[in-house]
């Protein structure tokens, strides 16, 4: 999704990626899996956003990613070695005590309330497709059936994209932390929203909107996956046309105009563009070098940061 919305999806996705892990007894896998970085592809594409002397160099990450993923960080480390500061984002604070206390202190807002289950709730035409997919990705028909169906919908979406081979918890702001590490340039995390902020998001969030939402992720697991697999691919190797040229179901578009336009998650989605606008601005104007990691969505989406930094009168160069 070429959107802030996007962003609120994948966080919604790391949290209850997490939450299957506390509540599942069989073994959990790493919070985070590797992106490994070689010097023998194009890689990621950065973009140049200078005024002056002050420049930042921003590099777009993208989720998910398939698991083992290469990218070349010949570029990235050559503006390293000129930088003074490097801005990522704050991981989500997400371990099992957390999830479990989720569990219990917004049980409501998590599960399905008055003793129903999820096929009581969800539109019936949703909850045919729903169950369709989830007998592909587990031998449990009842499975994921206590909880609400934005979060059982997070659920089957996370089982798919383990199938394929896609990983939501791929963390490039890990590696670059690492480059960083090895050029001691200095690394401040950029905290744009937390587990609390999310949950709260859903708290506001009105039914017809889950319900639209909950469609946009039944169609990403039925045919989209191939997609992300090319998007995925077009980012390793820094071609930003094509992944302007794959385009969103229309089933996401959807969702993503019902979400920009409620309360919670609009508010929370704002605030992810505030901060992080807010944060390289703030450098261009003290000066030097600065190398960003920022979501590939906030960047490309009409309006977004790119377009935000160019209307404030910066020059910005495409990859």
């Amino acid at each position: 999704m070429r959107t802030l919305t996007a962003i609120f999806l994948s966080a919604l996705l790391v949290t209850v990626g997490r939450g299957a892990e506390a509540v599942t007894p069989a073994a959990a896998p790493p919070l985070m899996d590797e992106v490994v970085v070689t010097g023998e592809r194009t890689g990621p594409g950065m973009w140049h956003v200078h005024r002056g002397a002050a420049q930042v160099w921003i590099l777009g990450s993208m989720s998910p990613l398939p698991k083992g993923i290469t990218w070349r960080s010949a570029q990235v480390e050559q503006v390293l070695g000129d930088a003074q500061q490097v801005l990522v984002q704050k991981p989500f604070d997400i371990g099992i005590a957390r999830i479990l206390w989720l569990l219990i202190t917004e049980h409501s807002v998590l599960m399905v309330r008055g003793g129903k289950r999820l096929k009581d709730v969800m539109p019936a035409e949703l909850h045919t497709r729903f169950a369709v997919q989830r007998a592909k990705y587990t031998d449990d028909a009842e499975k994921w059936e206590r909880f609400r169906p934005l979060i059982a919908a997070a659920f089957l979406q996370q089982a798919a994209f383990h199938q394929v081979g896609l990983s939501t918890r791929l963390d490039l702001g890990a590696a670059v932390r690492a480059l960083a590490k090895k050029h001691h340039v200095p690394v401040e995390e950029i905290k744009i929203a937390g587990v609390s902020d999310v949950v709260d998001a859903l708290k506001t969030l009105p039914p017809a909107t889950e319900n639209t939402c909950v469609a946009a992720a039944l169609v990403t697991v039925e045919r989209d996956l191939p997609r992300l697999l090319d998007r995925a691919q077009a980012w390793a190797s820094g071609n930003v046309e094509r992944i302007a040229k794959l385009r969103e179901p229309a089933e996401v578009d959807a969702c993503r105009a019902s979400l920009d336009t409620g309360i919670g998650a609009a508010d929370l989605i704002a605030r992810m563009r505030r901060t992080w606008l807010g944060a390289i601005e703030g450098n261009l104007q003290k000066g030097g070098v600065t190398m960003a990691v920022v979501n590939m969505d906030m960047l490309l989406e009409p309006g977004g940061l790119l377009d935000e930094l160019r209307a404030a009168g910066y020059d910005v160069d495409s990859p």
